[in-house]
């Protein structure tokens, strides 16, 4: 497996780094965008969320998409797509325009999440899943680093550079690259192990029907869903509600507000609030790698996985109680580490009763339910900030949404975690 991790793995991440860089530009834009455009904070974190709208009304088409065509063709024609309504989102005017290219972003971007762990499960083994998927999602905390360092310093170099303003620049310049990587990945991926030329015959034919085996045990020890089957599934509607509340909410909640928060909380400048704006997606990225590995070395997701909830539950609550930016950023600090943990622990539930399309079917189902959390989080946040001027409050209404998440996390684990028994196919 050391061959398709080095080969896959790294090109997965990158693609995603792009994708989370043009999806939470917004954050730092915002610092410069809501005066220059005279918008709320209600109106922003609508706007923020509106994305996930449009993400939502096509996300199971997308796969759908995706499962006909191939992973190859279809994830490099959502790249282009949405990096060319990222650059254009320069262009943005008014409220109106705002609001119309945000829903138009998750509209183009919609399928490209669901997509790549569809494709991974296609290419890793359950014993090897977990991790791959832990390193894949490693993108999510380094692209916030990344993105908040760059978008700091984008904005304050390129201001006013031929008339426009350095939020206008953001845009174009973290836009354009996901465009020429899509047409990349047309040529690099592989729909599946058989087509794999850059694997020997015998490298094909053992992982071919090692995936085969998995499936095979998958169906035997669960019902054969359909593909509306799988749509309509009670586990599938309560992980999309359990990824809703556990993760989304509380991800987008933060990172689409933490620069403003920042910003309220002292008089930084942009490059100020980039730096210190990512300790928390640091701090992610540690947790990241060290649940994955946990997880990994001890064959354990379910508390795995509710260990790190619970640590974001306490956290984010607790940031209710503390006063100061110190006490509070630790706060987001943990909370974000906790969450981000969670979220490949997360998609090793659906792989243990769904398989094939009704796999691609339901993790778009999932994730589209989940990412509706990516609407209300900031829009929630910004409208209990217009009401109590005051960003911790927010903050406790995360954390309590995290909570109910774990619950129904928990609860899904002990149903299917224990379904299937691998221990013969390893045999």
């Amino acid at each position: 497996m050391k061959k398709c991790s080095s080969r896959l793995l790294p090109y997965l991440l990158f693609m995603f780094l792009l994708c989370y860089i043009d999806r939470t530009n917004l954050g730092f834009a915002g610092i410069q965008m809501s005066p220059e455009l005279g918008l709320t904070a209600s109106t922003f974190g609508f706007g923020a969320g509106l994305f996930f709208i449009g993400y939502f009304i096509f996300e199971v088409p997308s796969n759908l998409c995706l499962a006909k065509f191939g992973a190859r063709r279809w994830i490099a024609r959502i790249m282009v797509t949405w990096g060319a309504v990222a650059a254009l989102m320069c262009m943005i005017n008014g409220t109106t325009s705002f609001l119309v290219m945000r829903f138009l972003l998750g509209a183009s971007e919609a399928g490209f999440y669901p997509g790549v762990t569809y494709f991974i499960g296609e290419w890793f083994p359950n014993k090897y899943r977990a991790a791959a998927l832990s390193r894949f999602n490693l993108a999510q905390p380094v692209a916030l680093v990344v993105g908040s360092l760059v978008s700091g310093f984008l904005i304050s170099a390129l201001d006013g550079t031929m008339g426009w303003s350095g939020w206008r620049w953001l845009f174009l310049v973290e836009g354009i690259p996901t465009v020429f990587f899509g047409i990349v990945t047309l040529y690099y991926l592989t729909d599946k192990p058989a087509d794999a030329t850059w694997l020997t015959e015998e490298e094909r034919n053992w992982l071919t029907n090692r995936m085969a085996e998995e499936a095979k045990a998958i169906k035997g020890a669960n019902a054969d869903y359909s593909i509306m089957k799988a749509l309509t599934h009670p586990a599938v509607l309560v992980l999309g509600i359990a990824y809703f509340l556990a993760i989304c909410e509380g991800v987008y909640g933060i990172n689409m507000w933490i620069p403003q928060m920042l910003k309220s909380w002292s008089n930084m400048s942009s490059m100020e609030i980039g730096l210190i704006g990512a300790l928390p997606f640091v701090c992610a990225f540690i947790s990241v790698i060290i649940f994955g590995h946990s997880s990994q070395v001890r064959q354990e997701r379910k508390w795995h996985l509710t260990v790190a909830l619970g640590m974001a539950t306490i956290a984010l609550c607790a940031s209710m109680f503390v006063t100061g930016t110190i006490p509070t950023m630790i706060c987001v600090c943990v909370g974000a580490a906790g969450m981000f943990a969670a979220i490949p622990l997360f998609w090793t539930i659906p792989a243990q009763f769904l398989t094939g399309t009704a796999a691609a079917t339901g993790i778009a189902v999932i994730n589209s339910i989940g990412n509706l959390g990516g609407f209300f989080g900031p829009t929630a946040v910004g409208m209990v900030k217009d009401a109590t001027g005051d960003f911790h409050y927010g903050l406790l209404l995360l954390g309590v949404c995290v909570f109910v998440g774990l619950v129904l996390c928990h609860i899904m684990n002990n149903i299917y975690g224990k379904k299937v028994d691998y221990s013969k196919i390893e045999k």
